[in-house]
């Protein structure tokens, strides 16, 4: 299969341009013209081969993109955006999900150009609980959330029996449909648990207002932090309640540094000179 370097002829132009007008330009400008230069490339005809990379994918059909991707992966060729978005814009998810069990270059770009795929939720919630990378567990959950209610079952499955525990409590946040049993989950973590600000956002998530009273009586708590507290409120307001009780923590780290950031901009802008 004949695969194409696309980033890297781009590459090649680029820094020839880049070597010519290298003083035209400062750099944040040039961050806004290298991409408006990449996709200009994507409609340009390459000479020996009498298309645009653009074209060259658009002729091609879905079983062909997926095993360009694969070859691609496999030879070690960079993959182009131009390869990406042909193959987004189709989503031909029977031909990509098998990709999910594949090498890890193969399963970081079909979670990609899956993203959320009910077609794909049983490969999702098999990673979800087997996979030893962290990035393809968190990429997992954004992907199955939206299909919650889909995956309910097997999730309230795996939180009893241990498995993921956190991954399954984020997803249960994200039913519509209302379940006593998450409810009560939810709420049991959130008393029990350790990590108040996350266990308070599941609770804002599930959006049932049943919890406005644990909320309440935990952010009334004189030893939360600064930052549990922030939470705390957030999920009370994202609720319809409100909490408006003045709170001192002048003595927490990280309101502390809070304060010292804005104190920094505040004595930067009072050295600017004043106009008269």
């Amino acid at each position: 299969m004949k695969l194409y370097d696309f980033d890297g002829m781009f590459d090649e132009k680029l820094s020839e341009y880049v070597k010519k007008n290298a003083d035209k330009h400062r750099e944040k400008e040039w961050e806004d013209i290298i991409p408006k230069m990449y996709a200009r490339f994507g409609d340009t005809v390459i000479k020996s081969l009498g298309k645009s990379p653009n074209q060259y994918y658009a002729d091609m059909d879905d079983g062909q993109l997926v095993a360009q991707l694969r070859a691609h992966l496999k030879q070690g060729v960079a993959v182009s955006e131009f390869l990406c978005n042909a193959i987004e814009s189709r989503k031909p998810e029977k031909l990509l999900i098998p990709l999910l069990s594949g090498t890890e270059d193969e399963i970081a770009y079909a979670l990609n150009l899956l993203g959320a795929s009910r077609e794909a939720l049983p490969e999702y919630m098999r990673l979800l609980t087997t996979s030893e990378s962290e990035d393809v567990r968190n990429t997992c959950v954004d992907n199955v959330k939206e299909f919650a209610d889909d995956v309910k079952e097997q999730a309230l499955d795996y939180y009893k029996k241990g498995v993921q525990r956190e991954y399954m409590l984020e997803i249960l946040s994200r039913c519509v449909i209302r379940d006593d049993q998450i409810f009560n989950i939810l709420i049991k973590e959130f008393r029990t648990g350790d990590d108040v600000p996350m266990h308070a956002s599941y609770i804002a998530a599930y959006g049932d207002e049943r919890a406005l009273e644990y909320l309440l009586d935990k952010i009334d708590e004189e030893g939360i932090t600064f930052i549990e507290y922030q939470e705390l409120k957030y999920a009370i307001e994202s609720l319809g309640g409100s909490y408006e009780k003045e709170r001192d923590f002048s003595n927490d780290p990280y309101y502390q540094a809070i304060k010292a950031h804005s104190a920094n901009e505040v004595d930067i802008f009072g050295e600017l000179p004043r106009k008269s």
